[in-house]
């Protein structure tokens, strides 16, 4: 996944490595993205997996420093529906903030408060678990951290919006 500099406050694009020529393909949106990155590890992506696509094809992008990327973990639970998964870029560049919207507006942003927000609304009780969300944050890889902000204390911070 990756975030432009232009851009400060969106993730603008979904892009997955392929695990046999390591190409970056863009991948048309967030939910096609989740899909994959759910099962990453049992069913690695490839460029064939792309109707008419392989590994001769040139990247649809490159991984450089013309835009932000941020690297999700692997195997994170889908999105689950009627709630949104926010991610909030520190303005140091340290790390984003998972938050979960949930079907009533809620905001959560700890497995904790989707417990006490599932005790509060036992409606949403069986159709939404702890287990179906995860706040571990995409890692911001070091070069990709503007020379401006290195070394700036995290008491620095201030919240950019960035939203998938």
């Amino acid at each position: 996944m990756e975030k432009s500099r232009k851009s400060t406050n969106s993730v603008d694009s979904y892009a997955v490595q392929c695990g046999e020529c390591f190409k970056w393909r863009l991948i048309p949106t967030k939910e096609e993205y989740e899909t994959i990155r759910q099962n990453f590890i049992e069913d690695p992506w490839f460029c064939h997996k792309i109707p008419n696509l392989s590994c001769d094809v040139p990247g649809d992008i490159e991984y450089d420093n013309s835009r932000v990327w941020v690297l999700d973990k692997p195997n994170l639970p889908k999105t689950p529906p009627d709630t949104e998964r926010r991610l909030v870029m520190r303005s140091d560049y340290s790390k984003m903030d998972v938050s979960y919207i949930m079907p009533n507006g809620k905001k959560v942003r700890s497995s904790v408060e989707v417990e006490k927000f599932l005790e509060a609304y036992p409606e949403y009780k069986g159709k939404l678990s702890v287990a179906d969300f995860s706040f571990t944050s995409p890692k911001v890889p070091e070069e990709m951290v503007p020379k401006d902000m290195e070394g700036k204390s995290s008491s620095a911070r201030r919240n950019i919006p960035c939203e998938p």
